[in-house]
């Protein structure tokens, strides 16, 4: 729940993200109190009992075992009410590669294995290591950098042991942009793109296809920050910055310029009233399947960033208030790099970026609810190869 020539980058990302997995060489502003949801302000209603499941593809830096994101696609999948077309994975929280790792076991854990998993961009579109390690010596430090300097760090392409078992399925060998901009023009109005981590395919999959945001149901996002009232000093002392943004702000810029339908956005405001408890974690032990079991050997307490994204998707009742913002985030190299920009209707400069249905608040004990049925329910459409 970070020198500078923006189309030369696009394109040699491009070129990276199509080689197979394995295989490649603020100015603060306080948002004034949020209007009550009117029943179009969510992205898609609940589907009615005899409706067609609803397609969506999951964007995520799958980062595992468990976690907020890996936690989130399984709320996505538990739902009987989704047809998930496809998992795409971009780096953020780790690496892509030892993401699409976990990702493939959580599917064979499960018995999903016949969702594809699609690799994604292993670099932002023009952010690098390099460049926010020069950043830092002029404007301070940047605490959390994902896969640049949390937990084990490893280089790109590198994919430890996994704690959960390595898979020994393999990923697809498209590339997440070529997936997603298949799949609208295959279904075209009909798939919800859910955006959980670095908007970087998505940034691509615009490049590619000028159709392609146009083609969807509409977008889901987890990110940007607004005006976070907490004491955690993360977004205390820097309330603009949220990682997902952060990482690749020329592909949030991108993203948030592209003609979506709708979007619908969870940023850190409302993800912080939020944490998956250990009284949550042992509930779901309870249960005897091999998603609880999962989560009871890997689940962590932390803020429920991603899964409150999805859930909201899932069931919009979940959110109580929303607000319309003009949505961006800078890309101006200096101080600002990455922060969270919005405006009141009116307000935004007027080139081109987009309204967004910001969440606001939240039923804690819905939301709560909803995680724990996902998680203890039966997983839809799973199948285990027979034992030899």
């Amino acid at each position: 729940m970070r020198i500078r020539g923006l189309f030369p980058v696009v394109m040699a990302a491009a070129f990276f993200v199509s080689l197979p997995v394995h295989a490649q060489p603020k100015t603060p502003q306080s948002a004034k109190p949020a209007a009550k949801r009117s029943d179009s302000d969510n992205a898609d209603r609940p589907a009615s009992v005899n409706a067609p499941r609803r397609k969506i593809i999951i964007e995520e830096d799958a980062a595992g075992p468990a976690g907020t994101d890996l936690q989130a696609i399984l709320a996505l999948i538990q739902s009987p009410k989704t047809n998930v077309l496809g998992i795409t994975v971009v780096t953020g929280d780790q690496w892509r590669d030892e993401e699409v790792a976990h990702t493939l076991r959580l599917l064979e854990l499960i018995g999903r294995t016949d969702i594809p998993v699609v690799p994604g961009a292993v670099f932002p579109l023009d952010n690098s290591p390099q460049f926010i390690a020069h950043w830092e010596k002029l404007y301070g430090k940047v605490v959390y950098q994902g896969a640049w300097n949390w937990g084990k760090v490893h280089g790109p392409y590198t994919v430890p042991p996994l704690p959960e078992g390595n898979p020994t399925t393999k990923p697809s060998r498209e590339t997440a942009a070529g997936f997603m901009v298949r799949m609208v023009h295959k279904y075209p109005h009909q798939v919800t793109i859910y955006a959980g981590g670095p908007l970087t395919d998505l940034a691509l999959a615009v490049t590619m296809d000028p159709h392609f945001a146009s083609l969807t149901r509409g977008l889901v996002l987890m990110g940007g920050s607004i005006d976070p009232q907490t004491t955690d000093p993360e977004f205390r002392d820097h309330p603009r910055r949220e990682f997902n943004f952060w990482m690749d702000p020329e592909a949030t810029h991108a993203v948030l310029h592209a003609n979506w339908p709708k979007i619908v956005d969870t940023p850190v405001d409302i993800s912080i009233q939020t944490r998956l408890s250990r009284a949550m974690i042992a509930r779901i032990a309870r249960t005897d399947t091999p998603v609880a079991r999962y989560l009871a050997r890997y689940a962590q307490p932390a803020y429920m960033w991603d899964e409150l994204a999805a859930i909201a998707w899932l069931d919009p009742a979940v959110i109580t208030r929303t607000e319309k913002l003009y949505m961006d985030a800078s890309i101006d190299p200096g101080p600002s790099y990455g922060n969270t920009l919005v405006w009141e209707p009116g307000q935004n400069p007027g080139l081109g970026e987009c309204l967004v249905t910001v969440n606001v608040a939240l039923d804690k004990a819905r939301f709560y609810r909803d995680f724990i049925r996902l998680m203890t329910a039966p997983t839809p459409g799973a199948h285990f190869a027979a034992a030899n």
